[in-house]
């Protein structure tokens, strides 16, 4: 019924308005400037935001944390797992590229050693895999690794930390003398960055297909070190819950790989994993990716969602759901479901397409939902074109710099995953090389890259403009190479326009706007530049370039508040959405 009020009063608020045409309008034209009762309170007094999300201020630098940067080579362990070691495990080459699935050493250090050149390209927060305390050895069970294989697990160690054995203890790999958990967190902060802590909830380590049991694997313990679940090596289907209470962590049926999937309807496995995560919160974790968010019922996400932020209001949550459509991952978002919003997988298959594959904007139209989305709110989805989990984007440095320069002003959250700045590994798959060793020298190297320039410019400039982190979004023209789209925040005390123009072509090309345009001042959102718009707005667009053009100020056009208030009204969604569609 609101939505329905709003967009009445957005539709009587044209209604009232000269039917001259704004293109051919002045500044001081009655049809745009509509300085006195602005365009009939279309907005109803709401303001224009597509989220009042505080993270949503923050871009996100990915890293795998063992790959980035070993800054402390003591805490290696490169003598750890006896028979079946576990540092540097080598695959055989992939077209000529070697993976390893071996520890390769990074760790806190490193990371909070390089924290200002995450900063400095633009970045508010970095996510890192989990953190927990992992099994020892390389794995002996499972399935063998293949240079495409994807959940195969043969011969390799927990290097990535998905496999939490206790979720009470930091991993040994990660930490130095006077650098815990807390210790890295408040250096991070202290350098700008929130800590986003990657999460699992829905499995411990391998548990079965061993030749032989090996220590840690399938086993859980406590935060005092008592062993709470044991998986013994056994399938799934033979375990026994009601007669032995190592089993009552565990679920009876397989799901991913050789995991051992815990049961969502157990409440010692709630207060398990709702204790560890509230202890890494009170050190420092900021928000939480979650992992195979979809592998548990949502019901148990909902009191999982519920109890954290019982604790801590308003702990935002992001989530993987491994699917390309919307209308699968969407309820997640809802707050019935727990409210954990999800990596945008639809807008990472379109962006592919886009800047890898060579597809107009037009691709790009179709994954935003900008209006009567399935999702709770689209606007507060973490966007990605790629991670660790899939073949890295396989685009030519235009293309990285084109995908950049949408998803640093587009709607959502921009993730980046570690070494996409300088096109780091390119097209390789998980033990192809997507997830090889980082390191300084590289880090080194990266300002060298025009990736790495083009990030720098454009995650910058989001850093700094509310229209880019949390605006609404008003589509003008997106077709072929070009991208023409508005950017519109106006909350309390707060009011920017930021008009996005974005070339893929391989020339620069002139891009006039007159639709909607805000007369008034402007200034060049990179140079700085100011100037003056009545009727239009012109300007070149390099190849493979942007332009940001900023009005530090609210809408005045009523014809503009009037479609930004239609958006207000349909930018949410849920189940109604998307039954409806």
């Amino acid at each position: 019924m609101r939505r329905a009020w709003l967009l009445a009063a957005a539709l009587l608020a044209v209604a009232g308005c000269s039917r001259s045409d704004p293109a051919g309008a002045d500044a001081g034209a009655s049809p745009v400037a509509a300085e006195s009762a602005i365009a009939q309170e279309a907005d109803a007094g709401q303001g224009f935001y597509g989220t009042l999300e505080p993270f949503a201020e923050h871009a996100v630098y990915f890293v795998v944390t063992d790959r980035f940067v070993n800054g402390d080579p003591s805490n290696d362990q490169r003598e750890q797992g006896g028979d079946h070691p576990s540092f540097d495990i080598p695959l055989p080459a992939c077209d000529g590229v070697i993976a390893n699935v071996g520890y390769q050493g990074g760790d806190f250090r490193g990371l909070l050693d390089n924290a200002g050149y995450i900063r400095e390209m633009g970045f508010g927060a970095v996510w890192i895999t989990p953190i927990v305390e992992n099994p020892d050895q390389a794995f002996t069970g499972g399935d063998p690794i293949t240079c495409s294989s994807f959940l195969s697990d043969r011969g390799k160690a927990a290097y990535h930390g998905y496999w939490g054995m206790n979720f009470y203890r930091v991993d040994e790999h990660l930490p130095s003398a006077g650098l815990d958990f807390a210790a890295f967190t408040a250096g991070m902060r202290a350098h700008g960055l929130k800590t986003v802590l990657d999460i699992v909830a829905n499995h411990s380590s391998p548990a079965w297909s061993m030749p032989e049991p090996q220590p840690g694997f399938g086993q859980v313990f406590d935060a005092r070190e008592r062993l709470v679940a044991d998986h013994q090596n056994l399938p799934p289907d033979q375990l026994d819950p009601a007669g032995d209470p190592l089993h009552r962590f565990y679920a009876t049926a397989p799901d991913l790989a050789q995991l051992g999937d815990f049961d969502p309807d157990n409440p010692e496995v709630m207060d398990y994993l709702v204790g560890a995560y509230l202890q890494w919160i009170a050190q420092g974790a900021d928000a939480f990716r979650i992992d195979t968010i979809r592998h548990m019922p949502h019901a148990f996400w909902k009191r999982f969602s519920d109890r954290i932020r019982a604790v801590h209001p308003g702990f935002f949550m992001f989530a993987e759901a491994f699917d390309y459509d919307a209308a699968k991952i969407a309820p997640h978002t809802w707050t019935e479901n727990g409210g954990v919003s999800v990596l945008d997988f639809p807008m990472k298959q379109a962006m592919d397409e886009v800047f890898a594959g060579g597809a107009g904007y037009e691709r790009l139209a179709e994954a935003l939902h900008l209006q009567d989305s399935p999702y709770a709110n689209p606007y507060e989805l973490a966007t990605f074109y790629d991670n660790h989990d899939m073949a890295r984007m396989d685009a030519t440095d235009e293309g990285f710099i084109d995908a950049h320069n949408w998803l640093f002003t587009a709607r959502g959250i921009p993730v980046i995953y570690y070494g996409s700045e300088t096109g780091f590994m390119r097209g390789r798959a998980e033990h192809a090389g997507n997830r090889n060793y980082f390191g300084q020298a590289r880090i080194d190297a990266a300002p060298r890259s025009p990736i790495h320039a083009g990030l720098r410019r454009i995650a910058n400039l989001r850093r700094v403009s509310p229209a880019l982190q949390r605006g609404l979004q008003l589509d003008l023209r997106m077709d072929g190479d070009e991208a023409v789209f508005y950017r519109v925040y106006e909350h309390g005390d707060g009011a920017q326009i930021a008009l996005v123009l974005l070339n893929k072509g391989d020339a620069a090309r002139e891009i006039e706007v007159t639709e909607l345009l805000q007369p008034g001042e402007w200034r060049d959102g990179f140079g700085g530049g100011a100037l003056t718009v009545k009727e239009r707005l012109l300007a070149e667009v390099p190849a493979h370039g942007v332009r940001v053009f900023l009005h530090d100020g609210p809408p005045r056009r009523a014809d503009l508040r009037a479609r930004l208030a239609e958006l207000m009204a349909r930018r949410l969604g849920g189940p109604e959405t998307l039954n409806a569609n």
